[in-house]
């Protein structure tokens, strides 16, 4: 083991006897973890190394926590120290790697991936992976049913907890960080906040709501019902949302785009992908015309392109999904949409706040959540190309990581407010 990762155990080995280490922060959430643990390194691009640690949390198949650190480094397994940091969590079909350092998912992407651009400014960047992304296509899941956002709470403490651990032995720095995530890993980042708060200086939402304004019910009433479905099928026995639609699209959008689909036969490889990335309010009618990617339709309103993130930027994001999601954990989701969740709510969170909307995305109806906190330091920008006219063309949900210009109109944005938070 390298000699971080000798530190970072010794740490975790003494955790649950002593906090001496680290007077402020609390020890609990490592308590559990067993030492040693798996470490990985590897580069992505210049000075810039991606770390993996997995810690085991428990005795079922896959309870382990898998922690990511994305940072410059000055010697092999030394980071150069920053007093910025930053975690983010993922969203839907994707984990840590697929969503922040793309070019290191298989397939690999071009996209270059907002976590190397956060660290090349001087951002320590973090992640964790929630459970379900961890079994193989023909893994365990027998434990997929208790994967629920509580579950995703408790590691995100862990995983928090452990990146300050780190950060006071290699940085120097005991100091609180930025909670933030994209999409779904958005909405955790607002439910983290709210009933806890503990290692977090301020929060990020990259293109959510949490809270839906009484002006969108039928948005509500489709939460609601997805909320009920969801519960009935986990009544039934059934814990997994299967990535299968997303890994077939991607992979064969890339192997053989102009074939006939074999599970859409209208359709070609090709058109199945565009269709899923640029009309995707036929299936997940998050906003009226919620898509994945900016489109470029034609007369009759197919998609004959996308305007913003290549083709092999979204196939590689679809086909390099994880097999496997929690049914519990959609279900917990849809039932804050909908309103009967007891979770705490939004007034709980006092700290920064900034909000990164796509205009084809959730948009600007992720603005109201923002008006539901306590916080008096709330950013927001939602990200346009055109007016409301032209939503349904307009930047994507997915094109917040993969368009060629979200380095410009998204990511430096977000790294300046980083950088003053």
């Amino acid at each position: 083991m390298s000699r971080l990762g000798f530190a970072i155990a010794a740490f975790v080995a003494c955790a649950p006897v002593s906090a001496s280490p680290l007077p402020h922060i609390e020890a609990e959430q490592l308590a559990s973890v067993s030492a040693p643990f798996a470490v990985t390194r590897e580069h992505v691009t210049d000075d810039i190394y991606h770390y993996q640690f997995d810690l085991r949390v428990g005795s079922t198949p896959n309870a382990r926590v898998r922690i990511h650190r994305v940072v410059r480094e000055l010697s092999p397994w030394q980071p150069r120290p920053t007093p910025h940091a930053v975690m983010l969590l993922h969203g839907d079909f994707a984990n840590f790697v697929t969503n922040f350092v793309p070019s290191l998912g298989a397939p690999a992407s071009s996209a270059p991936g907002l976590a190397p651009y956060l660290v090349s400014r001087g951002i320590d960047t973090w992640g964790v992976d929630r459970r379900w992304t961890l079994p193989t296509a023909d893994g365990d899941i027998s434990d997929l049913g208790g994967m629920g956002v509580d579950q995703a709470l408790e590691d995100t403490a862990v995983a928090l907890a452990f990146a300050r651990a780190t950060r006071t032995l290699t940085d120097r720095d005991p100091g609180r960080i930025v909670l933030g995530g994209f999409s779904h890993g958005a909405q955790l980042t607002y439910a983290y906040a709210a009933a806890d708060g503990r290692h977090v200086s301020a929060i990020a939402a990259l293109d959510i709501y949490y809270d839906i304004s009484p002006e969108d019910a039928d948005l509500r009433d489709f939460a609601c019902a997805n909320a009920a479905a969801e519960r009935d099928a986990l009544a039934q026995g059934v814990t997994d949302s299967s990535n299968s639609l997303f890994i077939t699209a991607g992979l064969l959008a890339r192997s053989s785009p102009d074939e006939r689909s074999p599970v859409f036969p209208s359709y070609t490889n090709r058109g199945v992908l565009l269709t899923l990335a640029g009309l995707t309010y036929w299936l997940a009618p998050y906003t009226p015309v919620y898509h994945l990617s900016a489109p470029l339709l034609d007369a009759h309103g197919d998609v004959t392109g996308l305007r913003e993130s290549s083709e092999n930027r979204v196939s590689a994001w679809f086909a390099s999904a994880p097999p496997h999601q929690s049914m519990r954990e959609a279900a917990d989701f849809d039932d804050i949409w909908c309103g009967t969740s007891p979770r705490p709510a939004l007034a709980n969170i006092r700290v920064p706040l900034f909000y990164l909307g796509a205009a084809g995305g959730f948009g600007d109806r992720g603005l109201y959540s923002t008006t539901r906190v306590s916080s008096t330091d709330v950013t927001t920008l939602v990200v346009h190309r055109f007016g409301p006219e032209r939503v349904a063309e307009d930047f994507g949900h997915g094109d917040l990581l993969y368009a060629e210009d979200a380095p410009v109109l998204a990511w430096e944005p977000f790294a300046k407010w980083l950088l003053h938070h």
